[in-house]
């Protein structure tokens, strides 16, 4: 049962979190899976955050937001980052004004809040906008974003804002050579920079069973593409998630001949919309 399926409007945040399992909550049409937590091989805070953000009955955003590890104050861009885009969506549902500017309203507040800290924090955001039956993706850094069909098709795929990304993207690499690259790790667009460009999909049409993934890197650099996919047409999101998180921290705590697993912390969000009859 959904403990808060009364209350579908209530924003959820989830900032320097460590959640033991995934939690299910509703979201417009659909359900989403959540897990968060910091790496399992790390003592320090986890720097990830994400939400779930109702804009209506029918409608609403997820956000993930990966802070920066290498930079200063990663814990704080990406708290800022999801409370930006929490602040102008919940205002856009108040006035009636579009989401789809609410969200990139949000991308540029977060932006101008992360560069005010003055300490060259930075973070990542990737987002998915959920309009009834449709979803359309804005992402800035390496957290990408996926669409995967009932048979384990990858429908859509955002590419990573990396020399790695870019690399695999243009095929001049394969994509196990991109996870076990040496410097996967760089990122070469942020919230935070003076350079930040914002990537927008198309709005695509979801199928009863597709399911959206919004993910930091922590799940993108231990788990192909297939292996993400493969995973998703089986079973319920709750498990799901659970089947997600153990391959990955699994890879992150034993390393195996020809698997590399990259520690990290580890967000994503799996989303389906309600099967609905009649």
């Amino acid at each position: 049962m959904l403990g808060e399926a009364e209350a579908p409007l209530k924003p959820r945040l989830y900032c320097g979190r460590d959640l033991v399992e995934g939690e299910l909550h509703p979201l417009g049409l659909g359900l989403a899976a959540i897990f968060t937590a910091r790496c399992p091989l790390a003592a320090g805070v986890n720097e990830d955050a994400c939400a779930l953000i109702p804009y209506d009955e029918e409608s609403g955003v997820i956000v993930v937001a990966d802070g920066c590890g290498g930079l200063p104050g990663g814990e704080r861009a990406s708290e800022i980052a999801v409370s930006a885009i929490r602040a102008t969506v919940r205002a856009a549902a108040k006035a009636g004004t579009e989401l789809r500017g609410a969200v990139l309203d949000g991308i540029e507040r977060a932006n101008q809040q992360v560069s005010a800290l003055g300490i060259g924090a930075g973070t990542t955001l990737a987002i998915a906008e959920l309009s009834k039956n449709r979803v359309r993706t804005y992402h800035v850094g390496d957290s990408q974003i996926m669409i995967v069909g009932q048979m384990g098709k990858v429908k859509l795929t955002t590419m990573s804002h990396s020399p790695v990304g870019y690399a695999l993207e243009s095929g001049l690499i394969g994509e196990k050579e991109a996870m076990m690259h040496a410097e996967r790790h760089l990122v070469s667009n942020l919230i935070g920079m003076p350079t930040m460009r914002i990537e927008v999909g198309p709005s695509i049409e979801l199928s009863p069973k597709d399911t959206v993934i919004v993910a930091s890197d922590g799940l993108f650099d231990n788990m192909s593409m297939s292996e993400i996919a493969d995973t998703c047409r089986k079973g319920q999101l709750l498990a799901i998630a659970g089947d997600l998180r153990e391959i990955v921290h699994g890879r992150m705590l034993e390393e195996r001949a020809g698997i590399l697993g990259k520690p990290d912390d580890l967000t994503f969000v799996a989303y389906r919309r309600r099967i609905t009859v009649g």
